[in-house]
């Protein structure tokens, strides 16, 4: 496809705002010093516009690329390609004169998204990370950072709700879940394969289920936090909200702050292995509801939907590696950054005269 290129501010096609720079204008025209330049492949989603922003507050020149910009606020990027990075070319284009590649581009979404799409997520995103890989290569890029997930590890350690923390060396022998897990894994692997055999310096990350604002509440593709607060959000009070399955199953949640942190120092720190990045703080489904409800304000009901997918019993996050590699590790409590999460998906509604009183009041996450 064509390539789309946006200016920082960009709100539209429609949009009359005035930008505040000139596009390929040089560091000292934009007032700013240039430390590396910088790819987010993946720019426009949820974890890619927030990394953005943060690399852009450390003085680097960001080229932001996806299929469609940001949805809720204007990318800061200096540059904003619109492409589809499943066709070789594009992914040639969006890495040249690149120094770090931050690869999140995929297709993905909730666990009902992932067990319903198998063939086609897993076609489009093997068509990704193999072209960005190739172009990193051949664009002579210095750093290059994969965004995996923790659906690459076995089902057979997720088979408890007190789930023992998974270790990275817990990946082998391989058992992933079916699709998204395995072209996960998969990429992994080639990640490892482009390292020894051309020398390019890349670093894997595995996720644990990232959440906050700015990211997607409905439609399909978003995550438990988020669609949970919507739930409640739109709930009356002295009403009642569904969860799927039968609530009992547990998880980890990593606030958006700490994950964006997390991805900075890895790559920095150029760990060739794959490391987790999450909370080893483990919740409930129905905990996490009852959580956003209390935080919500409102009094209501849980009910349980065991028809509907829940993903493996029980998963949490070990830590261990990542704070021996970085000294650092992810800081944010679950109901502060629920708090944020819940506020902003409430104002969103609210703007539309969906959501249901009470008006939460917004936190700060220091």
């Amino acid at each position: 496809m064509d390539s789309l290129f946006i200016q920082s501010g960009y709100q539209g096609p429609d949009s009359n705002r005035q930008h505040n720079f000139i596009e390929g204008a040089n560091s000292s025209e934009r007032g700013m010093r240039v430390a590396r330049r910088v790819l987010v492949a993946g720019g426009g989603g949820f974890i890619g516009h927030h990394l953005v922003n943060r690399l852009k507050r450390e003085g680097n020149w960001v080229r932001a690329v996806d299929l469609h910009p940001p949805y809720f606020e204007p990318s800061q990027a200096d540059e904003f390609i619109v492409h589809d990075l499943r066709e070789y070319q594009a992914c040639l284009e969006s890495t040249k004169d690149i120094d770090d590649v931050y690869q999140l581009a995929a297709d993905m979404g909730g666990i009902g998204y992932i067990t319903a799409n198998h063939a086609e997520l897993t076609r489009n995103n093997v068509l990704i990370n193999a072209h960005m890989l190739e172009a990193a290569r051949k664009s002579s890029v210095s750093r290059y950072l994969y965004t995996s997930s923790a659906c690459v590890y076995p089902s057979f350690k997720q088979n408890e709700t007190q789930v023992a923390p998974l270790k990275e060396a817990d990946a082998i022998p391989a058992d992933p879940e079916r699709g998204y897990g395995w072209e996960k894994l998969f990429s992994e692997q080639l990640c490892s394969y482009y390292r020894s055999d051309f020398g390019l310096q890349t670093s894997s990350v595995r996720f644990h289920n990232i959440y906050g604002p700015l990211g997607t509440y409905e439609g399909g593709r978003e995550k438990a936090p988020a669609a949970l607060s919507r739930k409640v959000a739109l709930a009356e009070n002295n009403g009642w909200i569904d969860i799927w399955g039968d609530g009992l199953q547990t998880r980890s949640f990593c606030y958006i702050d700490d994950c964006v942190e997390g991805l900075t120092r890895i790559l920095k720190s150029g760990r060739p292995e794959p490391i987790n990045l999450g909370s080893n703080e483990l919740i409930s489904v129905r905990g996490l509801a009852e959580l956003i409800v209390t935080i919500s304000g409102k009094t209501l009901k849980i009910k349980t939907d065991p028809s509907k997918p829940q993903g493996v019993r029980g998963r949490n996050s070990d830590n261990g590696e990542l704070f021996r590699v970085l000294g650092w590790e992810p800081s944010v409590k679950l109901r502060e950054g629920l708090a944020a999460t819940y506020s902003w998906i409430y104002d969103q509604l609210r703007q539309g005269g969906r959501a249901k009183p009470p008006q939460p009041i917004a936190p700060v996450i220091r």
